[in-house]
Formats: structure tokens, C-alpha cells, sequence
């Protein structure tokens, strides 16, 4: 009986560590993304070249322009400040089609890999957040000079009245 555990027990943690091993990048190249003050090294591998990497801030995407792909799988490491999902249900789009991925995450990013076919031009990964164009400090202190003006507006003293 105590074989029987054991054997379970040791079956049912290998998946966990081949899957992390899957999605290791063994020889990553890196493109630096600049977003406002922040600035991403995004690791990834893929058989091909990388144009352009961007975020769109109103689709909650990631976008990859590529150029010279053959047949491959693409890897790619994403720091969870530039791009996350709930629950990790990415949508990954090749040449605009829905294709499936693998991901292993941890608190600081997420590697996702998926099949790239031979000449694809634009990657898109969708998630739930994608970094803010505006810090939030900023959008906080316009509500709280327009909150102001209107109170200010409201007032009887003839001082505020135009």
C-alpha cells in the first residue's frame, strides 16, 4: 500500500515539473519596451524577426509584428505589470486566429508559447490589464481639481462667480 503512494505521489508531480521545463527559453533574444516612464525587457524566442512590440491600451492587448517566419513555436515571457489575464485565459491571435498556448506563471510574469506558422506578420495576446497610459495619481488629482471647481462654482461668495 505504501508503494502504491508513493508511486501516485511521484506521478503526479512530474507533470508539474515537465511542464515548467517546456517553457524555459533556452536562447532568448530580448526587446526593449519603453512605456512612459517604464521600461520592459521582454524575452522570447521565436524562428524569425521581431519588427515591433506594442501595447494597446484600449483592446488590452499586446501586439507583435514579425517578419521571415518559418514553421515554429514562439515563447515569450510577460512581465505581469505590462500585460495579465484573470485566471491566465490569454487569447492569442496569429495573423488574426485564435490558436492555442501553454503558459506557466508565477507572481512577477507569465511564459506563454504557441505555434507560429511560416510567414505570420502579427501576433496579438489579449488579456485583462495591460499597463496604464496614465498613472493613477494623475487621473486622482483631475477629480479632485474639477470635484473642486464645481464646489468652488456652487458657492455664493462673489468671489468665485464669474
Amino acid at each position: 500500500m505504501k508503494i502504491l503512494l508513493i508511486l501516485l505521489l511521484v506521478f503526479s508531480v512530474l507533470p508539474a515539473f515537465a511542464d515548467s521545463d517546456l517553457l524555459q527559453i533556452e536562447n532568448p533574444s530580448y526587446y526593449e519596451l519603453k512605456i512612459d516612464e517604464h521600461t520592459f525587457s521582454i524575452p522570447y524566442d521565436v524562428d524569425g524577426n521581431v519588427l515591433a512590440m506594442a501595447v494597446d491600451q484600449e483592446l488590452t492587448s499586446f501586439l507583435i509584428g514579425l517578419d521571415k517566419t518559418s514553421d515554429s513555436i514562439m515563447v515569450i515571457e510577460l512581465d505581469n505589470q505590462l500585460i495579465s489575464a484573470k485566471n491566465n485565459q490569454f487569447a492569442v491571435l496569429v495573423n488574426g486566429l485564435e490558436v492555442d498556448y501553454n503558459i506557466v506563471s508565477n507572481e512577477n510574469s507569465s511564459v506563454l508559447s504557441f505555434f507560429v506558422p511560416a510567414f505570420t506578420e502579427e501576433v496579438e495576446i489579449i488579456g485583462t490589464h495591460v499597463i496604464p497610459e496614465f498613472p493613477y495619481g494623475i487621473i486622482l488629482i483631475f477629480s479632485i481639481v474639477v470635484l473642486s471647481s464645481i464646489v468652488m462654482s456652487k458657492t455664493k461668495i462673489p468671489i468665485f462667480k464669474l
